[in-house]
């Protein structure tokens, strides 16, 4: 078997690529982070606290983009790829939610024991004072991804680049 050793406009390309969807993944979830934490802002202020934590918008949406991107590469959630578009996107999404969902709770737990805590008394705070917290934020983690992943099979099922071509460039068809 012979292994074929990529040119380096291939790896150019492909870094490149990599990059562009980063960067992509990125602001959408920035975008609705940020969304996130208008509302807590305005419901806080309301009760008379102040909360702006844009900087936390910004780390998770660059912390969920990468893991994004790696559930990518795992290709999680390729299933139904011959099915009306609803499928594949509805499905991707719900499996998307599910493994950031679980980063985030190891996420949870990592920050617990650095502030001295147990797996247990972790988890026990995620399902107990901030069970709807948590829920509220896994059915709009749903909602921001199912958007995301239709244009993704619409991209993919046009060809690569028509997709853009039409948002950005020129909006006739073929």
């Amino acid at each position: 078997m012979s292994r074929t050793i990529p040119s380096k406009a291939a790896i150019v390309h492909r870094v490149r690529h990599t990059l562009e969807e980063y960067a992509i993944i990125v602001v959408y979830l920035y975008i609705c982070f940020g969304a996130i934490v208008l509302l807590r802002t305005s419901v806080l202020k309301d009760a008379g606290l102040s909360y702006m934590p844009w900087g936390v918008a910004v780390i998770k949406a660059l912390i969920l983009g990468k893991f994004m991107l790696i559930g990518n590469e795992l290709g999680l959630g390729e299933r139904f790829a011959g099915k009306p578009l609803i499928y594949p996107t509805l499905y991707r999404s719900l499996v998307f939610v599910v493994f950031l969902f679980v980063l985030l709770v190891i996420e949870e737990v990592v920050v617990g024991a650095v502030h001295g805590h147990t797996i247990a008394q972790s988890v026990a705070d995620l399902v107990g004072s901030r069970f709807f917290e948590m829920l509220a934020s896994v059915v709009i983690m749903f909602l921001a991804l199912s958007p995301y992943f239709a244009f993704r099979q619409l991209a993919g099922r046009l060809g690569e680049g028509r997709l853009r071509r039409l948002f950005f460039i020129d909006g006739t068809w073929p």
